[in-house]
């Protein structure tokens, strides 16, 4: 990735000097359907300039530039753009540059990225940017503080749908669409979609207390081979919900008129937010039976995008330093409007069990960092879209609401929204309304909340008098050494004992403390009678890992299942994994709470969770004398939930695909098999065609499925969806030929696009493969900084963490890492962060085992 990354210092510069009144981009994009590489590019900037005179640069990756003008001038391209940057010299106070590009498009996802559906050979095409790839697609500006209106032009083929940020102007002529220009907003949210797309229209009405109507127009498009199983109605009754609630709560009216929603094939990421046309990855539209859980996920991140409507599209962070105040305040802002306005009302749930663990694992890697971070270039930007600054940070608001007040915090974004409406902010914008709203000293928490890296610990330290009544309750506070700081904590403590007939546990008493410091008395709990359990961050108001005293750990492991309330539960849950995560709990004593209780979990997100961590503690932090042991009770306890589960029912299927992971005996496999081809049946089960290709997958990767069992599973789905499976299936088998081939096609050629290099790399790296797999550790540090210097970030950064050699969790791969890590000390700092956290993890695990 040569020549591409830019600076914080050179964007700083460039800020100061320009600021910029519009674009105006032409895309002809009919060569796409041509099978050519490239499409035409014709971008005018209107800018101004600080100090006549001055040089900077416009930022373009682009294979060739026809022309370049300035102020009316003809500039010779090959004197002035280097394959990344244009020099623009002697700029005068006002300025025009056009230019002329032949651009690339894109197999990696990153630019406008274009796909050949297999199905019926249609192409299809989308733009994603963030955080710098909107120079992949017409000369830029590059950075998110110089933000302007933006008026595109797209000349497609006649019969294909085009859609930009803004509404389109007119009707389209000659394959020609015009949209109208947007308010400013920065170049990391512009977008294009295009291509005969499945639409689906609806519209959205709000009337204001002074009388007002706002009508938006709402759209959801998909492939059309997608479209049978497109779900558009509940996509738009979720988008009505969310616009009710910011509305109700922002006091800002939706600011970009309409509102699409495109679901788009081979997508890095989850969503982006591009206002007026926000895409998403198709695998949201569902092709097979899926749990609640989905459903619930999708909504949230229809809702994380709606919130950076106004966090994050109207207000921009000035550098991805500030990356937090949109994506942190997007990912609480849409786990709050997930429960207040629509059906998910456990989304809470979700976030203490599943949000919450990514972000503690993160937490407690080397590479981690403080919300708001030291962000050098944009490939430090890249990398930092991580559990810190989604999740911990929206723990981290959640504690905030906690400690300011709802009504202040609200209020604060109101006037936020209001005094920097299409402007750019800092930590300092934020904080000075958040005082103002609420009265509080909001530097003193942003030192300790935003401004430090780590995670503490939190634990109970109880004393009884001779009556079973609490003389002392305390909360201890911990740290780690990296990073000592011990921050404050609104905390509630709860404790609990069998009181219901049934031999539930529920929570008798409650009392809520500000933590401070190593030791904190919760004065209001001395005298309560003996509890079975005493739960630190009960109801989850703060970011911490949750601890056990003695008497309360040996409740949970006999009677974890009898607690009545499921977000305790869920609490429950994530703090025994975090003991399992830190070597605290043995995996096999983890593995047997799952097998005693997760069959009695009623919140199908913490179930399949609990499968995804069990798989986990199995593969990574059992020790080898006990996994095969371990390995076969986790099939069994599968297949006897999976035997019970009510027919039908979403814990059934669940239970069905984990049975399907860690199945492994030749009666497990041979059930497998015949669910397969239909000789065996379980009540209620659906073998849909996603569920055939999970079944598949782990009868390959056992070696009980050959290449015609796949292929031919591929003449019933010879879709993109299938041709991933397909692709996933072959590369799982353990055949030392397989391996090398699929080896080669991700590390010897750049052929395949970013979907199918991922679903290489997922097959090639199967547990239980680690002896033949044990080559290419050494080829793996070998060529990852070729990799890095040659791909994209995107297929880097899937190549450095997919191949990373775990299938050999041992001494010996943790000091080839190290030597590796100490022979490129030069190497890019981003990849030295990925290979140390993958180290991270593998040590994490060695000292588990």
């Amino acid at each position: 990735m040569p020549g591409e990354n830019l600076s914080r210092d050179e964007a700083h510069e460039r800020g100061r000097l320009l600021s910029v009144d519009g674009y105006d981009v032409a895309l002809d994009v009919r060569s796409a359907v041509k099978g050519e590489g490239t499409f035409r590019s014709l971008t005018t900037i209107r800018f101004r300039c600080a100090e006549p005179g001055a040089t900077t640069f416009a930022d373009l990756l682009a294979p060739s530039v026809t022309s370049v003008t300035l102020n009316g001038t003809v500039l010779d391209p090959s004197a002035v753009f280097d394959g990344t940057r244009i020099t623009l010299a002697d700029l005068a106070a006002e300025n025009t540059l056009t230019v002329d590009a032949q651009c690339a498009y894109s197999r990696t996802g990153e630019g406008l990225h274009r796909f050949v559906d297999p199905e019926d050979g249609e192409v299809y095409l989308y733009t994603q940017y963030e955080p710098a790839d909107a120079r992949r697609v017409f000369a830029t500006f590059e950075q998110p503080d110089l933000k302007a209106p933006f008026t595109f032009e797209v000349t497609a083929p006649e019969e294909w749908l085009v859609l930009s940020n803004g509404a389109e102007e007119g009707e389209p002529s000659g394959g020609r669409h015009r949209f109208a220009t947007t308010r400013p907003i920065s170049t990391y949210i512009t977008a294009v979609v295009a291509g005969p797309y499945h639409y689906a229209r609806d519209s959205y009405r709000r009337t204001f207390e002074d009388g007002t109507e706002l009508v938006i127009p709402l759209g959801a498009l998909c492939r059309k081979g997608l479209a049978k199983h497109f779900d558009a109605d509940d996509i738009f009754t979720v988008t009505k919900q969310g616009l009710d609630f910011f509305h109700d709560h922002f006091d800002y009216p939706y600011p970009f008129g309409k509102y699409d929603q495109a679901f788009v094939p081979e997508y890095n990421i989850g969503a982006m937010e591009n206002p007026g046309c926000v895409t998403f990855r198709e695998e949201f539209v569902f092709r097979g039976r899926v749990t609640e859980a989905a459903y619930e996920r999708r909504a949230n991140v229809i809702l994380h995008e709606m919130a950076h409507m106004w966090f994050g599209d109207l207000v921009t962070m000035e550098w991805w330093d500030d990356l937090w105040l949109k994506e942190s305040f997007a990912d609480y802002m849409g786990a709050l409007s997930l429960v207040e306005a629509t059906r998910f009302r456990n989304g809470w749930i979700t976030f203490a069990n599943h949000r919450k663990a990514w972000a503690y694992r993160a937490d407690q890697l080397p590479s981690t960092h403080p919300v708001t971070a030291d962000i050098r270039d944009l490939e430090d930007a890249k990398l930092n879209f991580d559990g810190i600054t989604y999740a911990k940070g929206a723990s981290v608001l959640k504690q905030l609401v906690a400690y300011a007040g709802r009504d202040a915090f609200l209020e604060g974004a109101r006037r936020y929204f209001k005094r920097h409406a299409y402007g750019n902010t800092r930590l300092t914008d934020l904080l000075s309304v958040l005082e103002e709203t609420s009265g509080r000293d909001m530097a003193a928490w942003s030192r300790a909340w935003l401004e430090t890296a780590g995670v503490n610990a939190l634990t109970p330290q109880v004393t009884y008098d001779a009556q079973d009544r609490i003389t002392e309750l305390s909360v201890l506070q911990e740290a780690a050494a990296s990073h000592p700081e011990l921050r404050p904590h609104r905390v509630a403590v709860g404790l609990y004992r069998r009181e219901d007939a049934d031999g539930s546990l529920v929570r008798y008493a409650r009392a809520e403390v500000d933590v401070a410091g190593p030791h904190t008395v919760v004065a209001e709990l001395a005298g309560a009678e003996r509890p079975e359990l005493i739960l630190v961050n009960d109801d989850d108001l703060t970011y911490c890992k949750t601890r056990f005293d003695e008497g309360s750990l040996a409740t949970l492991r006999t009677r974890l299942g009898d607690l009545a309330d499921p977000l305790t539960r869920a609490l429950c849950w994530s703090a025994v994994w975090g003991l399992t995560r830190d070597g605290l709990m043995p995996a096999r004593d983890y593995l047997d709470l799952v097998l005693r209780f997760s069959g009695r979990e009623s919140d199908i997100g913490v179930l399949q969770t609990l499968h995804t961590q069990a798989q986990g503690a199995l593969e990574s932090y059992t020790a080898p004398e006990h996994r095969e042991a371990a390995a076969r009770a986790l099939a069994e306890g599968a297949l006897h939930e999976l035997r019970v589960a009510a027919p039908g029912s979403d814990h059934q299927l669940a239970w069905a695909r984990h049975f399907a992971a860690v199945a492994a005996e030749p009666a497990d496999l041979q059930l497998l098999r015949g669910l397969l081809d239909g000789t065996a049946r379980i009540d209620g089960l659906d073998v849909d065609q996603e569920l055939r290709w999970t079944l598949l997958a782990a009868l390959a990767s056992a070696d009980a499925a050959d290449a015609a069992a796949v292929d031919a599973e591929l003449s019933r789905d010879d879709t993109a969806s299938g041709k991933r499976h397909q692709v996933r299936c072959l590369t799982a088998r353990p055949d030392a030929g397989v391996k090398a081939r699929a080896w080669a096609d991700v590390m010897e050629s750049d052929a395949l696009s970013n979907a199918l290099v991922e679903a290489t790399i997922s097959g090639f790296a199967r547990p239980g493969q680690g002896e033949l797999l044990a080559p290419y550790g050494e080829r793996y540090f070998a060529a990852i900084e070729r990799i890095w210097q040659d791909r994209s970030i995107e297929i880097g950064m899937a190549v450095v963490r997919g191949l990373f050699p775990f299938w050999r969790i041992e001494q010996a791969t943790l000091d080839a890492t190290d030597a590796w890590l100490t022979g490129h000390a030069d190497a890019a700092p981003a990849l030295r962060r990925l290979v140390s956290e993958q180290r991270d993890d593998l040590a994490r695990a060695l000292r588990a085992r």
